[in-house]
């Protein structure tokens, strides 16, 4: 048995804190021709887990949390409880496909079997079938979400999984480990000031108020889902021509588009108006297999209040560097250490406590999870496409997840169904952005 982390826990707490949400992360794969018997999807499945053990794990709590929730073996696991199988109704169009996954992002994870499921759905349009596999987010984050799903296709060998390590190349003699302490111990005063120099305004965005947002409310029981798309070497060609990066085009095309449903709400875009919570992912490549969550954020503002498309880049560019130099995600990744040293205890009410205070100080989340380069295949049959989506909580009404495969970069906008009646505004809004700056790309360049 292994412990959860407070990150892992923390969103275990979350979810008890609001019936309303349902924190399961998933990737929709749109796969090519038949679809298998449940015969043969049953049995391929089945071979995933001898590579995967937390597969058949589930979570164990102790009484009054006195110490840590442990992933142990679930003794009555039976594979027939996290497979299902659904059909869309005619004319299984994507719009069908994109209702189903809301629905889905409502249900929450059975919390006695181990966290997870797949849906097979069959009925999809021009010879086609989909596969939804959802985690809780206890269990993944964006990364090692993927990274499980990559687990279920056929090997592919030049992505095949790492070995695990067992420490014997990084074996240090008596004479290195004591002159590591002793720079340690040297460096520890300045290292705490640097960590509390890069806290002070994470923590400030995170309990100050943002302007007036319709992004930021409470949420109810039922979500829409919406998609965008762009083509990556037209986001290529955009951060060549203004030289950023692909998170920054992403990012800016999500200001353009929550710039454009603000006006369209009637709202002001100013400034301090859309705080956007970014995960950061901490994980290294030869952790991409193991399930649990290695993410810290930055807490930017998005730059809603610029009309210019190209200076709004140039803005996310400099805003997202400027945070990252701070170097805040390495601080909220030292206080999650610290606090898996912390009795538990302790740890579970104080996120008990905060998460009866609704936060005002963020309107949005967007995370940008890179996918896998290379087509992949699930039981024979091509991938064509992975739509990523993730859930709503904290009184975050939408949530943005962007993923990349082969040559696309897909956004997966879930939303709060009372409130973002307009989803698939930000959806084509999305697009728009990166038509826009596709465009003036190609001026510069003329």
């Amino acid at each position: 048995m292994s412990e959860l982390g407070p990150l892992d826990s923390g969103f275990m707490e979350m979810e008890d804190a609001d019936r309303h949400i349902s924190l399961g992360i998933g990737a929709v794969a749109i796969i090519a021709g038949p679809v298998p018997t449940r015969q043969e999807f049953t049995a391929a499945m089945a071979g995933s887990l001898v590579r995967n053990s937390r597969l058949r794990q589930r979570v164990r709590r102790t009484v009054a949390d006195l110490t840590a929730p442990v992933w142990e073996d679930d003794p009555n696991f039976d594979l027939a409880h996290h497979l299902r199988w659904t059909a869309l109704p005619e004319p299984g169009d994507e719009a069908a496909l994109r209702e189903l996954v809301a629905t889905e992002l409502e249900e929450r994870l059975d919390r006695d079997h181990p966290l997870w499921q797949c849906i097979v759905v069959e009925h999809l349009a021009e010879d086609r079938w989909a596969l939804i596999i959802k985690a809780h987010h206890t269990m993944v984050d964006g990364a090692s979400g993927i990274g499980l799903f990559e687990s279920f296709c056929d090997p592919v060998s030049s992505t095949s999984a790492p070995r695990p390590t067992t420490g014997t190349r990084q074996q240090i003699n008596a004479f290195g480990l004591a002159a590591q302490s002793l720079r340690l111990s040297m460096a520890m005063p300045r290292m705490a000031i640097d960590m509390t120099r890069a806290l002070i305004p994470v923590v400030y965005a995170a309990v100050t108020p943002t302007g007036t947002s319709s992004f930021n409310g409470p949420i109810g029981r039922q979500r829409r889902y919406a998609v965008a798309r762009a083509s990556l070497a037209d986001i290529a060609e955009i951060r060549a021509a203004f030289g950023v990066t692909v998170n920054d085009v992403a990012l800016a095309a999500v200001a353009s588009a929550y710039r454009t449903v603000l006006h369209k709400r009637g709202e002001e875009p100013t400034a301090d108006k859309i705080r956007i919570l970014v995960p950061v992912s901490m994980r290294h490549e030869d952790a991409k297999y193991v399930l649990d969550n290695r993410v810290s954020a930055m807490l930017p503002y998005l730059p809603v209040e610029i009309s210019d498309p190209v200076e709004r880049l140039t803005a996310v560019h400099q805003r997202i560097a400027r945070h990252r130099s701070r170097g805040e995600a390495e601080a909220e990744k030292s206080v999650l250490s610290m606090a898996g040293r912390l009795p538990f205890a302790f740890v579970a009410w104080t996120l008990r406590l905060a998460m009866h205070y609704p936060q005002h100080g963020v309107s949005a989340l967007a995370t940008n999870v890179p996918g896998p380069r290379q087509k992949l295949s699930l039981q024979g049959r091509e991938v064509l496409e992975i739509l990523p989506c993730i859930p709503i909580a904290m009184r975050l009404r939408t949530t943005i997840a962007i993923l990349s495969y082969t040559d696309r970069l897909t956004f997966g906008i879930t939303g709060d169904y009372d409130t973002t009646p307009d989803i698939d505004l930000i959806a084509d809004e999305i697009e728009h952005g990166i038509a826009e700056l596709l465009d003036r790309a190609r001026s510069s360049q003329g």
